[in-house]
């Protein structure tokens, strides 16, 4: 297969304030251009665009084209059973909503200290191996978002997994909280294959600092500043497929240009990736992905990662629109001044993020304004 994939967790949408609106004319234009120059792989998940990113994959690629020309991968949701007969009742449902008779791929979701307790408490590892024995599911394995450590202990008693799916690009590298490298190494020890996720952090490797896109255009004015990303992680020993979270079709016709025939990061590139790192780590002020984990059982429906995109645009510059969206994102969401210090978002967040104390920047920088604007 060729190393891209097409990540669904972030379709393309009529109205962004509706998870479930999808754009079905362009995902289904993306889905004919990304098999038509030879890709594969599609990546969704129970959880994914409000419990309803399955059904649009089966709307858009299961139902228009042959099974033989896709491979499908999805997952268990950790968080959504409390029995065997949950997880029977969960994997029956996907398969319904993805119209398919097995799965290419399949994960234990969003593996940490917690879930992979919950996954051993309730035999997952076993009820996923019974499916790959019933021709249900070809490749088993797990998405992790945790240390080094636990990784080596779930491989090492698991050794039956297929492949691993980690969170790996060059901003992570070295995170002490992500620890990309390390997560890497200790599933290459083990000989596990690896899919990437999260290549350009949830966008905040496309809009980079200007200082960070003058290396890279300098050096080659025709590639994208996103390309550097998902090259970096696609250059990595050990991985096999590089998941894109596209929703726009100017976003898949780059991808595609660059990996229909994939070229591996030379020096120069990899010390401009070196350099590129260091101005982002005196730039980002919150490394959220926008998973969005955090805000489903959020109990003052707090948007999270939208005021934590605003507020890392903010902080790069100086604030213009952003207080605009803020207002706009608050008519139908609490305020970050709104957060009760519950944790529950800290909880589920596989980037460790300290939420609460950066829910309290984000008003310190927003809420003053908001309620200013709003008085005048």
């Amino acid at each position: 297969m060729k190393k891209l994939g097409f990540g669904c967790m972030r379709l393309p949408l009529l109205d962004k304030r509706d998870q479930t609106s999808f754009d079905v004319e362009t995902f289904n234009s993306m889905v004919d251009t990304f098999l038509a120059r030879g890709f594969e792989y599609f990546d969704t998940a129970y959880t994914y665009h409000v419990y309803r990113a399955e059904a649009a994959v089966r709307e858009s690629l299961v139902k228009r084209y042959d099974r033989d020309r896709f491979k499908l991968a999805t997952k268990m949701p950790m968080r959504d059973f409390n029995s065997q007969e949950d997880m029977e009742r969960i994997f029956t449902e996907q398969l319904e909503n993805c119209g398919v008779e097995f799965f290419d791929y399949y994960l234990l979701h969003n593996i940490g200290v917690t879930s992979y307790k919950k996954a051993c408490d309730y035999d997952s590892f076993g009820f996923c191996l019974r499916k790959k024995q019933e021709g249900r599911i070809l490749n088993f394995g797990i998405s992790f978002h945790d240390t080094p450590e636990l990784l080596d202990e779930i491989l090492t008693s698991h050794p039956e997994l297929d492949f691993v799916q980690l969170q790996i690009n060059y901003a992570d590298w070295e995170n002490p909280g992500i620890q990309s490298r390390k997560c890497l190494e200790v599933a290459r020890r083990h000989g596990k294959p690896v899919v990437v996720m999260e290549p350009v952090k949830g966008g905040n490797l496309v809009n980079m600092p200007s200082l960070a896109e003058k290396l890279m255009k300098e050096y080659d004015p025709e590639a994208s500043v996103p390309s550097w990303a998902i090259r970096y992680a696609a250059s990595q020993k050990g991985v096999f497929m590089v998941l894109s979270g596209m929703n726009t079709m100017e976003q898949l016709l780059d991808n595609t240009s660059y990996m229909a025939e994939f070229k591996e990061l030379n020096k120069d590139e990899n010390e401009i990736i070196r350099q590129v790192t260091s101005i982002l780590n005196e730039d980002t002020a919150i490394a959220c992905t926008t998973c969005r984990y955090c805000e489903k059982d959020c109990p003052m429906n707090i948007a999270i990662p939208d005021y934590f995109a605003l507020y890392n645009s903010a902080s790069r510059s100086a604030m213009s629109n952003e207080i605009l969206f803020y207002m706009n994102l608050a008519t139908n969401h609490g305020r970050a001044k709104d957060c009760i210090a519950c944790g529950q978002c800290e909880s589920v967040c596989p980037q460790h993020l300290h939420i609460i104390d950066h829910l309290k920047d984000v008003s310190a920088k927003f809420d003053i304004t908001f309620a200013f604007t709003t008085k005048k």
